[in-house]
Formats: structure tokens, C-alpha cells, sequence
């Protein structure tokens, strides 16, 4: 089993096992919740991720499956330790939407990202001012949940989150796709986006960066809402879809839905400006604005 370092990538493939051991062992849910003493509800929250588990459970759990691979399940309470390890974002978790966290868990750990954007720049890509100014205006929706210091902390993630993803040493291919329309969109006022134009074509520059510019004369594209897909370096653990709304996020893992943005993405990318043009076509609109 490949070595893994952070804590939502190590769940995720712990449920996975749990719930294969389980399968081997020709048990259903509710008999061994049963067995175990637990609700059935703390079973089905461990095999879906969304709790971690003790290795202490996990030793009792492979116990009951009659998993006698030592390797094996050495390998198993190890993943619950380090399910269990607190993280910088483990501070913030009771105040963000657990999707979004379990978001930047995968983030710190992928190895692809594809980003696609259709009216705002990647929050990894963006400026602090840029950024300060996407939160604020998304607090604007939902200006009864989010105040002055949520705004605060949330741009404060979003900055935390660029140094902690793309300065690590093995930081992760970034692909994106933005619409045209992003380019022009004036978040924070025409200074703070003709900044934000010129870091993003600067970033483009870069090794294991590609910015691909989907243009206005595409005609048979249909709007899309933001998404990313993230790809990680372990055959062990699937591409997952995050979406990112103001009132909602979510994370998708079942393969039929990956899959099907997969194809989204790919369709999308094919349409779009090459990177040299993409470039080009946003160092042009930065210059428009003064």
C-alpha cells in the first residue's frame, strides 16, 4: 500500500476497505452493527468517510471480519492513525461546510487539478485583493451566515491554501479552463482584475501550469457551473469532482459522475484557445483595463 500523508485521502481509502472487508466477509451493515455494540448509523458514517474511527475499532472491526493478513491489517490501523491526524484546516472545521473541507483535505494531496471556471479565477490562482474581493462578494448572497470575521478567515484559507499546494515539492499539474467571460468579469473593480489578469498570465508561464481560454465564439457550449476534478498519484484512489456554489458544495466519487465531467472537461478544453493564445488573449484584456 502506497504511503499516505494527509488524513482525507487516508479515510477515503480506509472506507473503502472497511466496506470490501466487510463484503468478504459475506456481512451486512446492520448485523455488524449489531455485533459491534455501535448504532447502525455510526457504521454507514465510517464506511461513507465522513467520521473517522479509532484504531482501536479498526483492530475489533478486522477482528470480527477474520481478516488474519497481519500486513493487511497493519496497513488498515495505520490509515485509521493518520485518518485521525489534525491538519492547518483542522482549526477552521466546526465554521466551513464539510464538503469545502474535505475539499482542501484532497487538494493538499492530488496530483492533477482541472479547474473549470465560468465567471471567476481559481481561488489557487488568485490575488489577495482579487480574493478578498470574491469572498466578500460571495458573502453578499448569504450575508445572514457570513460576517465581517467568516469573510476573514475564509480569505485567509484561500491564501493558505495556494502556499500549501503549490509550493510543496511534488505540487500537483494545474489545468484550467476558463470562460471568457471570467476574463472580464470586474470582481473588486477594474484595478483588482487587471492585477489578477497579469498573476494569472504569469502563473500560465509556469512548468506544470496550462490555462486554456474557452472564448465568446464557441457557439454550441453549454454553461457549465464551476468544478474541479482531482486526480491523485495512487491507482488506489479515484478522481473525485468538487463543486463549488455559494449555498452549496459537494464532493463526487461514484465513477459514473466523474466520469461524466471528465468528458465535460476534455469536451471543453478541446474548444478552447490553445495555451499560447489563451495567454495572449489575457494579457490583451489586462492591458484594456488601463
Amino acid at each position: 500500500m502506497t504511503t499516505v500523508h494527509g488524513p482525507t485521502v487516508g479515510r477515503r481509502r480506509l472506507r473503502s476497505a472497511l466496506r470490501r472487508a466487510r463484503d468478504a466477509a459475506g456481512l451486512t451493515q446492520e448485523q455488524v452493527a449489531a455485533a459491534m455494540d455501535w448504532s447502525l448509523s455510526k457504521l454507514i458514517r465510517i464506511e461513507a468517510g465522513s467520521v473517522s474511527i479509532s484504531t482501536n475499532d479498526v483492530k475489533a472491526l478486522l477482528g470480527h471480519y477474520r481478516m488474519t493478513d497481519q500486513r493487511q491489517v497493519n496497513d488498515l490501523v495505520e490509515l485509521a492513525r493518520v485518518s485521525r491526524r489534525r491538519t492547518w484546516w483542522s482549526q477552521y472545521k466546526d465554521t466551513l461546510p464539510s464538503a469545502y473541507a474535505s475539499y482542501i483535505g484532497l487538494e493538499t494531496e492530488a496530483s492533477r487539478l482541472s479547474f473549470f471556471q465560468s465567471s471567476g479565477i481559481p481561488g489557487l490562482l488568485q490575488t489577495p485583493a482579487y480574493a478578498r474581493a470574491a469572498v466578500t462578494a460571495a458573502s453578499t448572497t448569504v450575508a445572514d451566515t457570513i460576517d465581517d470575521d467568516e469573510i476573514e478567515v475564509r480569505h485567509a484559507i484561500r491564501m493558505r491554501r495556494q502556499k500549501e499546494v503549490l509550493e510543496r515539492p511534488d505540487r500537483p499539474d494545474v489545468d484550467v479552463v476558463l470562460d471568457e467571460a471570467a476574463l472580464h468579469r470586474q470582481t473588486g473593480g477594474p484595478e483588482v482584475l487587471r492585477e489578477q489578469l497579469l498573476h494569472l498570465a504569469e502563473m500560465g508561464r509556469l512548468p506544470r501550469v496550462t490555462i486554456h481560454v474557452l472564448p465568446f465564439t464557441v457557439g454550441d457550449y453549454a454553461p457549465q457551473g464551476p468544478f474541479v476534478i482531482l486526480h491523485f498519484p495512487d491507482e488506489d484512489d479515484s478522481d473525485v469532482v468538487y463543486l463549488e456554489g455559494v449555498l452549496a458544495q459537494d464532493v463526487l466519487d461514484r465513477p459514473a459522475d466523474v466520469a461524466a465531467y471528465r468528458q465535460t472537461f476534455e469536451r471543453m478544453r478541446e474548444m478552447s484557445l490553445d495555451p499560447h493564445k489563451s495567454l495572449a488573449k489575457i494579457t490583451k484584456v489586462a492591458g484594456q483595463l488601463g
